[in-house]
């Protein structure tokens, strides 16, 4: 299987393996025992901790682990939201992941208002619109995810924040998917809060960590024990923790290194070799703001439905651009945001690269991608790889 969806989970790197296996088997003390093995238990949780603090640019005290992405970004807005008092405003964008959309959907149920700022066609923020949002009176905080899930584009955090902080209003990012592939400085910037997810730069699975400036208050979600300095009570999950602390320095070091140069090389070769050789390839999103690792390409007279059911056959995996929701396919809320046809939204795919791929991989992928549009194509009428129908 040729891998190509590491913006839905990176594969665990091996280095990455080695450093939790430990904790698995003869280091499986918890952290909070007040004996010798537990207390080394805890110093290497601490370690992780500044691991992960480096990685974004803040201190380790900041960082709380949480058990995923999902939980930091329901933990961040429930917190926020309890804090505003009468300022029940929340400012988002249309193309935030369902884990802030959700949440968002449920304060509304309690008597919040959502405003969710619109985007450019290349699927960056309003951000006239965005100052107009959070400059309103009854403003309470603002929420903005740093990098896409589907199409990688980056947003204006640091513009975003500035605005939001220039109104008096806190202001968290679901930073998950930027998180290790892009430089995060968070000494330099207005972020009150900033969600991580372990699995998107090579940790496992049901480990991440949610960032709270030592300067804004914070109301924890999950009460119990008292861990993690009271924040996020719960045992913690002391393997999975030490493997994101490792895969943290494992990204600092290469974002330090070239920036991901290499991953950025092979997902621009793929698109280079598609667009010349296929008809009717258009990106989606914009090409200068995105992440390293993420083609995000729309297939003219092609089901991006059938082009996975083929591509899973030959033995690529990646990601459709349209979301299935209730049993029926559906536009991708996000291409609808950035005035997508549904067309043109439904026969979009997600490939997403990482330090893992090489260049043979992405060249098979190549044409493997090919064949599949080929076939398609012919199924429906339309000979070889063209022509086209233009999208409107």
């Amino acid at each position: 299987m040729i891998y190509l969806d590491s913006n839905a989970t990176t594969q665990v790197h091996p280095d990455v393996l080695a450093a939790m296996l430990p904790y698995l088997t003869d280091q499986c003390y918890n952290p909070s025992s007040g004996y010798r093995a537990g207390k080394a238990v805890k110093k290497a949780i601490e370690r992780a901790r500044e691991q992960v603090a480096k990685l974004v640019g803040a201190d380790p005290e900041e960082i709380v682990f949480t058990g995923c992405g999902t939980e930091s970004n329901n933990a961040a807005l429930f917190s926020l939201a309890n804090a505003v008092g009468n300022r029940k405003r929340i400012i988002t964008s249309q193309i935030e992941h369902s884990s802030i959309l959700r949440v968002c959907e449920q304060l509304e149920g309690r008597g919040y208002t959502v405003e969710r700022v619109g985007v450019d066609e290349s699927g960056r923020l309003d951000l006239e619109a965005w100052k107009e949002a959070v400059g309103q009176e009854d403003a309470g905080f603002a929420t903005l995810m740093w990098a896409n899930n589907e199409t990688g584009v980056l947003q204006p955090i640091a513009e975003a924040a500035a605005l939001a902080k220039a109104a008096g209003i806190p202001f968290h990012s679901d930073a998950i998917q930027a998180v290790g592939k892009t430089a995060i400085d968070l000494r330099q910037l207005p972020v009150d809060y900033l969600s991580i997810s372990g699995h998107k730069f090579h940790a496992p699975k049901g480990v991440g960590a949610l960032y709270v400036n030592k300067n804004v208050a914070f109301e924890p979600l999950l009460f119990g024990g008292g861990q993690e300095a009271g924040r996020r009570s719960g045992t913690e999950n002391v393997a999975s923790i030490i493997a994101m602390g490792k895969a943290a320095e494992m990204m600092q070091l290469r974002l330090d290194a070239d920036g991901h140069a290499g991953v950025a090389s092979l997902r621009d070769h793929f698109e280079q070799r598609l667009m010349a050789e296929v008809d009717g390839v258009l990106v989606n999103g914009s090409k200068e703001f995105r992440t390293k690792n993420t083609a995000h390409l729309a297939f003219e007279n092609c089901e991006a439905a059938g082009l996975l059911i083929l591509l899973d056959e030959y033995g690529m995996a990646c990601s459709a651009g349209s979301a299935c929701m209730t049993g029926k396919q559906k536009p991708s809320h996000v291409q609808t945001a950035m005035g997508y046809s549904a067309k043109r939204a439904k026969s979009s795919l997600r490939i997403s690269f990482s330090i893992l791929s090489t260049l043979e991989e992405t060249n098979d992928a190549v044409e493997m991608v090919k064949k599949a549009v080929r076939k398609l194509r012919s199924v429906q009428g339309f000979t070889g790889v063209g022509p086209v129908t233009v999208y409107t």
